[in-house]
Parts: C-alpha cells; structure tokens; sequence
C-alpha cells in the first residue's frame, strides 16, 4: 500500500472547500466558534459511519450506490442549495435564540449523507487504496478512525480559519455571506457532475 498516496488523498478530500468545510466558515463567520464545532461533531461522526459502511459493506455499496447516487446526487444539490440560500440571508444581528438555530450538531450529520463529495470519497478510499492490502476486520477499524481524525483535524482547520479572520469578515459581512454562498453552489453543481461522470 502506498501510505503517501493514501494520506495525500485523505488530507486534500478532507481539507480543501466542499459544502460541509463552507458551512463551517460560514457558521463561525455569523455566529461561532462554539457552534461551528457543534456542527461538526455532528459531521464527523456521520462521516465515520460512512467510512464504517464502506469499509464493512464495500461489495454491497459498489453495487447499490451507483443505482441510487443520481436521486442522492438531486437531494444533496438541493439541499446544498437551500443551505446557500440560508447563508446568503444570515445576519449577525440575530438574537441568541435564533443562532441556536444554525448549524447544529444534527444538521452537520445530516448534512454528510447528502454530501456527494463524501459520499464518493468514502466509496472510493477503500477499494482504491486499503483492501487490495489490507482485509482484517481490527485493521479497517484503524483505517476508520485514522481517515475520521484526518477529517476532523480539517473541520477544526476551517474553525481556526474562520475565528482567526472573522473580524475581518464581519466587516465585510453581506459580501462574505455571497461568497460563501456562491462557493456552496458552485460545490453543489460541481460534485454533482462529478459524480454523474465518475
């Protein structure tokens, strides 16, 4: 198995922006640190699910998946939209009771299974990269946990990221939120057609 490929991989799936790394910008930008990292927790957890179900249920996902990823695909497109939307009207301004609102740890679970850029990382890391090699089911176990911490330790990045540069992006709010936005559309229709042509 070639380690350097398989952690280069993981790192730049994980670390580079997809909707659940702009919605945890977008989170710390309007409202926290705190509830960015609710939102993810509720993410990696999700996400390490679906590494266990790849990871365990490999043959049957290869099989199932390619069936159903074009009505996943149009579920997470319009989810991923109406999670823009949500971005593009954010105001600061809110009151605590409605920050609790908005992004939580349930969202960031359930934000994951509609992910397509998740969705195909986790059906391709395994046959790609660790059962041509590796079989046992005390091994998959480490793999799980080791690509769950890579994926958190880069949901954590995007926290830092955004605390560092959130005075400077609530200055500059309502053009933050567009871009924001702009980014999880782009990431919608992106990861859509990837999918559809992979």
């Amino acid at each position: 198995m070639n380690f350097a490929s398989f952690f280069i991989y993981c790192v730049i799936v994980t670390a580079t922006p997809g909707p659940t790394n702009i919605m945890i910008l977008s989170t710390v930008h309007n409202y926290s640190p705190k509830k960015a990292m609710e939102f993810s927790y509720g993410a990696v957890i999700a996400f390490c699910l679906l590494l266990s179900a790849s990871a365990l249920l490999n043959s049957v996902l290869l099989t199932v998946i390619p069936k159903i990823l074009p009505v996943m695909q149009v579920i997470g497109s319009v989810y991923m939209a109406y999670l823009a939307y949500q971005i593009y009207k954010m105001d600061t301004a809110k009151s605590a009771a409605d920050q609790t609102a908005a992004s939580t740890f349930l969202k960031g679970f359930l934000m994951q299974f509609v992910n397509p850029k998740v969705i195909l990382f986790t059906m391709t890391v395994f046959p790609s990269f660790i059962l041509p090699y590796y079989t046992k089911p005390g091994i998959l176990v480490l793999f799980v946990l080791c690509i769950t911490c890579i994926g958190f330790l880069a949901f954590v990045t995007w926290v830092l990221f955004g605390t560092i540069f959130k005075e400077f992006l609530q200055k500059h709010q309502k053009f933050a939120n567009i871009i924001l936005a702009a980014f999880l559309v782009y990431s919608a229709v992106s990861l859509s057609l990837q999918g559809i042509h992979a």
